[in-house]
């Protein structure tokens, strides 16, 4: 059992290390294209949003739009102060009491 976690973890630190050798070998003479670049800047927006969405959209596995569908409410809260603040700490701040509040209210 042993012999084969260290195989596993060997074997995905080998991974790791070549597809970052391969991009740096791949792009040392050029460096990245500008047309990547723009491309990559999208990548951490659409990682976040697909975790999140499915979180908001479907809390006991089924999809709620509901106005009983805390999480969504709290998560519209979230967004629309994210979007007119552009500011993290009152975006978690704001989203966390919109949510702590409509637990309480619906007990």
């Amino acid at each position: 059992m042993r012999g084969e976690i260290f195989l596993i973890i060997a074997g995905m630190a080998i991974a790791t290390y070549f597809t970052r050798f391969a991009c740096l070998v791949l792009f040392r003479a050029g460096g990245v294209p500008g047309w990547l670049e723009r491309w990559l800047k999208h990548v951490p927006t659409a990682i976040l949003t697909s975790l999140i969405v499915p979180a908001l959209l479907l809390p006991r596995g089924t999809l709620d739009l509901s106005l009983s569908n805390n999480y969504l409410l709290a998560g519209c809260v979230a967004a629309v102060t994210a979007y007119k603040t552009r500011n993290v700490i009152a975006t978690m701040v704001l989203g966390l009491i919109v949510m702590l509040a409509l637990c309480w209210i619906s007990r």
